[in-house]
Order: structure tokens, then C-alpha cells, then sequence
């Protein structure tokens, strides 16, 4: 019997949507009262067979990695925003923004969309862009006199651990972009 006929996958093709949608369901009513838990546990179960055919592959994930990167980022976007705060409310003399480019590692849809949404919801970076024909992300800094400390930063903190865990080769050399 191949995993994809289980009972499991029937009832729940998508169970990360799942847990969204009864999640989202329960917060825009405030409120866990039985009515309410059932709707959210309705819409949780049909909702995802609805739009199964648009989703067109949910990708294997390291779990355990991706908590962990959720900590990390989380913590990164804490202490980014005191940074920031600390540098708007001063001189703005002291502030040295520059616009540079993070080199990819990898073609991976995933991966790389992360790491631009993961750069832009860290204050004091924004990505602009993602170049496929070039292999890399375009990056406004608020602030950095040292562009390439910054790109080791990003490849290190979140490119790695995002290609561990979508179980992603290097796809391409380190230092082979154009």
C-alpha cells in the first residue's frame, strides 16, 4: 500500500494547512467554545481537500531544523529591532546603508524564497529581489560598513540551515557566480 492511499493522507492531505486553517479560524473568532472548535475542525478538514489540486507538492521537511532556524530568527528579529531603534534614534550620520548581493548556493524554490522573506522580516535588511540568471538575492542594509561579513552572516545563519533542512546538495560552487 504506497503512504500517499494511507487513511492519514485522505482525511489529511495537507495537515501543516490543517492546523492553519482551524488555528486561524479559532483567533479570528476569540474564542474555544464548542461551536467554535467544531467549525475550526470542519474547516481544517475540508478546506485543505479543496485546494489539495492547487498545492502542488508539500516538501519533505527536517522538522527539528526548522524549529530551531525558528528560534534563531526570532531571536535575530529581537535584537535586529533594538539595533535599529538604537541606530534610527541616533545620528543618522553614523548610518551606512548599502545595497549588495547574497550569492546562492542552490536553485531550490524553497529555500531561496525563505531566505529572501527571512531577510526582509529582519529589521535593518530588506531583500529587493531574487536574480535566477544571476543565482543571487539583491539586499538593501540600513546599516553595514562590512558587506561581506554581512553575506557570510546570511549564508551561514540562514542559506545553511535552510538547504539542511530541505535536504538540499550545493548546487552550485561557492564562488563560482558571475
Amino acid at each position: 500500500m504506497e503512504h500517499k492511499n494511507s487513511f492519514r493522507d485522505r482525511i489529511f492531505p495537507h495537515p501543516f494547512v490543517s492546523v492553519i486553517v482551524g488555528l486561524s479560524w479559532l483567533m479570528l473568532n476569540h474564542s474555544i467554545e464548542l461551536f467554535d472548535l467544531m467549525v475550526a475542525i470542519l474547516l481544517a478538514l475540508f478546506i485543505p481537500k479543496i485546494v489539495q489540486p492547487f498545492i502542488v507538492r508539500t516538501p519533505n521537511i527536517h522538522w527539528s531544523l526548522a524549529i530551531k532556524l525558528l528560534f534563531v530568527v526570532l531571536w535575530d528579529i529581537i535584537v535586529s529591532n533594538m539595533r535599529v531603534a538604537k541606530q534610527v534614534l541616533g545620528p543618522l550620520d553614523q548610518l551606512h546603508p548599502k545595497w549588495y548581493r547574497v550569492p546562492l548556493d542552490t536553485n531550490h524554490e524553497h529555500v531561496n524564497t525563505l531566505l529572501a522573506m527571512i531577510i526582509t522580516t529582519t529589521p535593518g535588511t530588506v531583500s529587493a529581489g531574487i536574480d535566477q540568471e544571476r543565482g543571487d538575492i539583491l539586499v538593501h542594509s540600513l546599516n553595514t560598513d562590512d558587506p561581506e561579513a554581512d553575506i557570510l552572516e546570511i549564508k551561514t545563519r540562514y542559506e545553511a540551515p535552510l538547504m539542511a533542512i530541505f535536504s538540499v546538495k550545493l548546487s552550485v560552487e561557492p564562488g563560482d557566480q558571475a
